[in-house]
């Protein structure tokens, strides 16, 4: 069966670690913050740069 969701190229460990640190942001997290410093804006900074890495890697290359 296929996805019609593009892959990120990114593992199912991460990508569950990933929504339950974001879950846990929401509920548990500091109030407000700016853009420097919010924990939730760094994580999907991260994220970002994550699924840019492995979209520029060679496919078979696991990082």
């Amino acid at each position: 069966m296929s996805s019609s969701k593009p892959k990120s190229g990114l593992s199912i460990g991460y990508r569950i670690g990933y929504r339950i640190r974001m879950f846990a942001l929401t509920i548990f997290g500091p109030a407000q913050l700016g853009e420097g410093n919010d924990p939730k804006a760094r994580l999907e900074r991260e994220r970002a740069a994550r699924v840019a890495r492995a979209q520029a890697s060679p496919p078979g290359d696991a990082k």
